[in-house]
């Protein structure tokens, strides 16, 4: 039986994870040890792990290392606290190997403890491109630190592999995400307007705006347009989550909250959808704005458009019911027409999603579970110079 360590410190990240550490919880050949931090035990963001509480799921560890502050220094603290608390957690279990999705600074200071600690690291959704954002070095630094590799898209382990990583490492089984649209049941929209306690009489848009983070104000002016073009839509409502515990952060929030407080019947702002609201709000959003990964990898699957706006997610991959623009007010307006445009939705709910069908999960934990791990953590260059 392995000992298999699962971190998780972001409400998304345990949503893209759930199917994992359920095979795992349930595997006859493998011991869960699901460390839980960050954003997950912060009452600002939802207080989240009651839902994993709520999951019925074995909580190993709990890791409090995030301050109540979004500027860089307090972030870089976080990182410390986090490498410290991931050090102990890691000493007292002892992991056959941990499990770490993508590209948070949480994760990176999980993987440098595991790394230094000799236990081989499984990472998943490397290999991708978000320029706008520090997540770009931290994403190819794990890379670098782990010894088997889950991409979400056959050019995603190419590049992984032109990072230097064994070719026999590294596999692509797809986005994990996409499993929770396959195998959850989604609530109606009946259902969806009393689980989130906000009547849905009209279309609405769902709007998940994270900061970003090599942008000198954390986007906060690209927000305030894209807040001021919806005005220009009163007849659909507006369902937007909180952003991530990232520098410059809070200070989208209090723009949120002061739109929200402006517009009581029209917008509703909650700090944390889980996994199953906030795929069932997706599902019957007339379309996706913002400029999370979520428009990108799963919204696609249900063929309703995505508005994805500024730099946060260039360089990642986007299918044929993704719109880019530039943060302005008029290029928002414009991207806004566009996805609009009835011949538009109607190309989304044809187009196919480049992140996969479904199922990944369970290939992931499937190579995990056989995986040769005897001396996996002395790697060595794959050169394709060379060869």
């Amino acid at each position: 039986m392995r000992k298999i360590a699962v971190f998780t410190g972001t409400r998304a990240e345990y949503g893209l994870l759930y199917w994992i550490i359920k095979a795992l919880n349930e595997s006859k050949q493998a011991q869960l040890q699901l460390l839980v931090g960050g954003m997950h035990l912060s009452p600002e963001f939802g207080y989240t792990i009651s839902q994993i509480e709520k999951d019925d799921f074995p909580i190993a560890e709990r890791m409090e290392f995030l301050l109540s502050s979004d500027s860089p220094v307090a972030i870089s603290k976080s990182m410390g606290l986090a490498l410290i608390g991931a050090a102990e957690a890691l000493q007292r279990h002892q992991p056959d190997l941990v499990v770490i999705l993508g590209d948070r600074f949480e994760s990176m200071a999980v993987a440098q403890a595991a790394m230094v600690a000799q236990i081989p690291i499984a990472h998943l959704h490397g290999g991708e491109k978000t320029e706008g954002l520090i997540d770009e070095a931290v994403r190819h630094s794990i890379t670098k630190m782990a010894h088997l590799h889950f991409t979400a898209t056959e050019e995603y382990r190419q590049r992984v592999i032109q990072l230097g990583e064994q070719p026999h490492r590294v596999f692509n089984f797809g986005a994990p995400g996409i499993d929770s649209i396959v195998r959850l049941p989604l609530l109606a929209r009946a259902e969806l307007s009393n689980a989130i306690n906000f009547k849905l009489d009209r279309p609405y848009f769902l709007v998940t705006y994270h900061p970003v983070t090599l942008a000198s104000d954390g986007a906060a002016g690209s927000l305030k347009n894209l807040l001021a073009v919806l005005d220009a839509y009163p007849n659909h409502q507006v369902i937007i989550s909180y952003p991530n515990a990232d520098t410059n952060g809070r200070q989208l929030i209090e723009i949120l909250e002061a739109y929200r407080d402006k517009h009581p019947q029209r917008v509703h702002l909650v700090q944390s959808l889980g996994q199953l609201r906030y795929l069932s709000v997706m599902k019957h959003c007339e379309a996706v704005l913002g400029n999370s990964s979520s428009g990108l990898i799963e919204a696609p699957t249900f063929g309703i458009p995505t508005l994805n706006i500024g730099n946060r997610q260039k360089g990642r991959l986007s299918g044929k019911t993704i719109v880019h623009c530039e943060e302005s007010r008029n290029a928002i307006k414009t991207a806004m027409e566009l996805i609009m445009d009835p011949y538009f939705k109607k190309c989304c709910r044809q187009a196919e999603n480049p992140y996969g069908k479904g199922n990944s999960s369970e290939k992931i934990v499937e190579r995990i579970l056989v995986h040769p791990l005897k001396g996996i953590v002395s790697k060595s260059f794959f050169d394709m110079v060379q060869s």
